[in-house]
């Protein structure tokens, strides 16, 4: 029995400390990360000793761990790396490569096991793509040239961790046979798996998802449940079940309901996410963590100044600016919640103990603390190391024009919500005269006429802020809603608006009076389908009359 008379009162506070530790790291500008490792530790039998439903708090954990592999397995955007073209391979593989083979050398020569410090080094290379996405968003440079590039080699991060995890369940099952016999029938059972996935995107998955796309509800619960069973699928084929969760993502990833999946996924995925933390903390021996500051802070050094190095010497050479391979080279200065994922599946394989993995977590800790506020105060920090980064600058850059013109970039850009009657004919007309439209409705039939009609459409929902949140606000001109609900129309505009859009909105309204209201709110343009079909026709009419004799 712990400290609480039952399951559901000991949840109940620690969800209370959780938030109210928080709330102090929103204050200090911290990731909430950082505050739910404190939580743990807090609520841990080092300090209050809260914890005593382990099981079922591991439960959970799995379940966040598992969503967390699902969502960025959905948003896996392989434009992106395409877009970018060689700076995100070039920079994120030569990022990993650097950081391990240097990391793995600290580790040894502060006497760590070859093993814990493979485990260590690994650990160091991956950056956290929620921290960053996060933090980049706030400062609106999701969109920027060096927040494009960042999102390009953070993907392949999230990719290689991937790899990681399946080579290390591959060697790590304590099997009889030989590793290479494992590895091959992981390798085999692994094309097998892929195979399969890849007939259902094609056969079965786009069809499932337009049947059960009429209900929002009954297609987060298909996408949970998806994400579950290929996880556990994976597990029993040895992957283990983030991978199986991470293929789970993206076989959903390429199709029009992506986007309405992952935003109503996120409020869960971070709840859950929070158990895992919980439970990390309070596994963590405070007598270790404190025997090991020494390690920490030298490991930490290393991440917070080397992996920025290495990102600016790449794209330095890659003929980039000095500015955007700094701003970029700052989003690798912190160890990813993959980082902790990976050491608690070495603990769980045997490979390393409980001390290793409170020093990466100890790491994490620091790293992530310091590089929350070197992101946040980048432009200052550029402006103060200005004179001596120089020498990661070719003395002619060439790239930033070439990919900041990239073909069609210079195309005005449209975010069109409706595809009715209205709306498409509205998009067939801003692409006949050049306009570049990201189309977006929230019937089915209509994503699914449009999408073989060769104009894909995002299924989503206008009033769903999360939603909103995740379209390229920063790259459109015009956000334009066909919309016929005036509520609709409202809380779109409110949305735009307190998301710091900075494109202009327009929005359709069925009386003069309702336009003026829209306009009231925040749009820039009301438009009246009917008043402005009237006035056209009478041109039309005027234009063809003939001269009276």
């Amino acid at each position: 029995m712990g400290v609480f008379p039952d399951i559901f009162t000991e949840v109940a506070m620690l969800l209370l400390l959780a938030a109210a530790v928080g709330a102090v790291g929103v204050r200090l500008r911290q990731p909430l990360i950082v505050g739910f490792i404190a939580v743990g530790i807090l609520a841990g039998p080092s300090v209050l000793g809260m914890v005593s439903a382990n099981d079922q708090i591991d439960l959970l954990a799995k379940l966040g761990i598992t969503l967390l592999l699902f969502v960025v397995g959905l948003k896996l955007d392989l434009h992106i790396i395409r877009a970018m073209g060689p700076v995100a391979l070039a920079t994120g593989l030569g990022q990993v490569a650097f950081t391990s083979i240097i990391g793995y050398l600290i580790g040894i020569a502060l006497g760590m096991t070859v093993i814990a410090a493979m485990y260590v080094a690994v650990a160091l290379t991956f950056s956290s793509t929620i921290i960053i996405v996060k933090l980049l968003s706030d400062k609106r440079e999701v969109d920027t040239l060096h927040g494009r590039i960042a999102l390009g080699f953070l993907i392949v991060q999230d990719l290689v961790v991937v790899l990681a995890m399946i080579a290390l369940n591959a060697i790590g099952g304590g099997s009889e046979t030989t590793a290479a016999y494992e590895a091959l029938s992981v390798l085999l059972k692994g094309i097998a798996f892929l195979i399969a996935v890849g007939l259902a995107m094609r056969y079965v998955l786009p069809r499932l998802l337009h049947s059960l796309s009429h209900s929002q509800e009954l297609l987060v619960l298909f996408g949970i449940a998806w994400a579950m069973a290929l996880a556990t699928l994976g597990a029993s084929l040895g992957f283990s079940k983030e991978v199986g969760a991470f293929v789970a993502g993206v076989s959903l990833a390429s199709t029009p309901y992506r986007a309405a999946l992952g935003a109503r996924l996120v409020g869960l995925r971070d709840f859950l996410l929070l158990f895992f933390f919980l439970d990390l903390g309070a596994r963590l021996d405070l007598g270790l963590l404190g025997a090991q500051w020494l390690e920490a802070l030298v490991f930490s050094a290393f991440v917070l100044i080397g992996n920025p190095l290495i990102v600016m010497v790449i794209m330095g050479a890659l003929g980039y600016k000095k500015r955007t391979g700094f701003l970029a080279g700052l989003t690798v200065a912190q160890i990813s919640e993959f980082s902790l994922i990976l050491g608690a599946l070495g603990l769980s394989l045997g490979h390393i103990d409980a001390e290793t993995l409170g020093l990466i977590t100890l790491v994490g800790l620091i790293t992530i603390s310091a590089s929350t506020y070197m992101i946040i105060y980048s432009q200052p920090l550029y402006e103060r190391l200005t004179p001596w980064l120089s020498l990661f600058e070719r003395r002619h850059p060439h790239r930033e024009t070439a990919d900041e013109l990239a073909p069609g970039d210079a195309a005005p850009q449209i975010i069109l919500i409706g595809m009715g009657r209205y709306g498409s004919g509205i998009a067939r007309v801003l692409r006949e005269r050049g306009c570049r439209v990201i189309s977006v409705d929230y019937n089915p039939q209509l994503v699914r006429a449009r999408d073989a009609m060769g104009h894909p459409v995002l299924y989503g929902d206008a009033e769903d802020p999360e939603f909103i949140a995740s379209l390229p606000l920063a790259r459109s001109h015009w956000v334009l809603s066909t919309a016929r609900d005036p509520h609709i129309n409202r809380t779109l505009i409110h949305t735009l608006r307190n998301l710091g859009y900075a494109g202009r909105i327009a929005v359709t309204a069925q009386t003069p009076g309702e336009a003026a209201g829209f306009e009231q709110a925040g749009a820039d343009l009301a438009l009246l389908p009917f008043e402005d079909a009237a006035g056209r026709a009478a041109d039309l009419l005027l234009g063809e009359m003939a001269p009276p004799t």
